[in-house]
């Protein structure tokens, strides 16, 4: 967090004095937190999240900007790659497919192409953790689902909303379509497409607004492994501790993300309103 601070500071234009009367604690605490003697404390932390915000300093960014100092630092061997990863408590032990069963791609270890959804994701949570992971998918079976009507139809299956026509031919196509995958590769629903997904879901947009939602919102990738064999192919390079003014930021990131997907759905639901099916109407085809 030290680093964090001190880019606050020379972001403000302030001599640590002079920051340190605007906080109202002295010189010395200054210095002690910048050069990782001591952290703030919670009512440290909040006082300087009340300043960042009356002055506009861009703290969300200037997280982000870290993770990327962060992972510019990791040298990794030919065949692995760097994915980001949100945890609400922290990894204990082994990592392993054991996240709830109703995820976008279900039972699994998810792992993202972009820190913001995962930082977003995990922020509401006092000992949530941040790390940078990597993963070498050369003997893996894979799977990338395109971010289409599939896409999302898949991920309906594994959030239980299409029980209702269970033993389908139509259910049974996204029941098997990533079956047995030690990998899934597919969109993220990020907390703006989470909004619009939800909107699908619950009858409001039909799915040609959600194919053009798709197109409009550039979503990153998760990469999902979903057995045993995948979990062992996951490294954690980077641990990353979240703190609590870092959390506040980032929990006002995740809910400007909210309000945007409500005004892209809103705009889109006006403009194809009359055009596509719904997702009611495509489970009664199914039927």
């Amino acid at each position: 967090m030290q680093k964090l601070i001190k880019k606050i500071r020379e972001y403000l234009k302030l001599s640590q004095a002079d920051f340190a009367e605007k906080l109202g604690v002295t010189f010395a605490t200054i210095n002690r937190w910048e050069n990782g003697h001591a952290n703030p404390t919670k009512l440290a932390q909040t006082t300087l999240y009340e300043y960042c915000k009356s002055q506009n300093v861009p703290v969300y960014d200037m997280i982000l900007a870290q993770i990327k100092e962060a992972t510019e630092e990791i040298a990794l061997e030919e065949g692995r790659m760097l994915l980001y990863h949100g945890s609400k408590s922290g990894i204990v032990g082994n990592i392993a497919p054991k996240s709830r069963e109703m995820c976008d791609f279900g039972k699994g270890f998810y792992m993202g192409t972009e820190p913001g959804q995962p930082l977003t994701l995990i922020c509401d949570f006092e000992k949530s953790k941040f790390y940078i992971v990597s993963i070498d998918t050369r003997e893996l079976d894979t799977i990338e689902i395109k971010a289409d009507l599939d896409w999302a139809m898949l991920v309906a299956f594994h959030r239980g909303r299409m029980e209702e026509i269970k033993g389908t031919a139509f259910y049974d196509t996204y029941s098997q379509l990533d079956a047995g995958k030690d990998l899934v590769i597919g969109s993220i629903a990020n907390d703006r497409m989470f909004y619009v997904l939800d909107n699908f879901f619950m009858g409001s947009i039909t799915d040609i607004a959600l194919v053009h939602s798709l197109s409009v919102l550039k979503l990153g990738k998760q990469y999902v492994a979903t057995t045993e064999k995948a979990c062992a192919a996951v490294r954690i390079e980077k641990e990353i501790p979240i703190s609590m003014v870092e959390r506040r930021f980032l929990q006002d990131e995740s809910e400007a993300n909210r309000q945007r997907g409500v005004h892209l759905a809103n705009d889109i639901c006006k403009n194809y309103r009359r055009e596509g099916k719904f997702f009611d109407e495509l489970l009664d085809e199914a039927k």
